[in-house]
């Protein structure tokens, strides 16, 4: 199990390379360029799809409470201790931006996601890596 935890961590960090050398460098880029910000969406799904991944292979390996659904799964890592509250929050928000981007549900805000895929998620993502791998010592 710790393998395939190790395979979905490098796997992750390698999408959160690929996601910085194609993002825009400024937000009126974005938005003119349909293919980078299709591409940035794209990046987004597959690296909260990843955390999740990662996440319910933390609790199947500590045997912990089966969540009830994704957002849930991080509320149970951060009641063991093994994420803050606050990233708890931060990724439920993410995997809740990713459902709208996914399944189309309303409006996406181009200005979310573009501050999400450069600013909050790289800097989320991060520190979700750093709390499983201080756990995993």
């Amino acid at each position: 199990m710790k393998e395939r935890i190790k395979e979905k961590i490098d796997e992750l960090q390698q999408f959160l390379v690929e996601l910085e050398e194609i993002v825009a460098q400024d937000f009126e880029e974005y938005i003119h360029d349909i293919k980078t910000k299709a591409a940035c969406e794209r990046y987004a799904e597959k690296i909260i799809e990843s955390v999740i991944d990662i996440a319910m292979l933390i609790i199947k390996e500590k045997k912990l409470p089966q969540p009830e659904n994704d957002l849930a799964a991080f509320s149970i890592l951060q009641k063991e201790g093994i994420i803050s509250s606050e990233l708890s929050m931060r990724l439920q928000d993410a995997k809740r931006m990713r459902n709208i981007l996914v399944h189309e549900y309303g409006i996406v805000s181009d200005e979310i996601v573009f501050h999400a895929v450069t600013e909050e998620l790289p800097k989320d993502v991060t520190s979700f890596l750093a709390f499983v791998k201080r756990g995993e010592k």
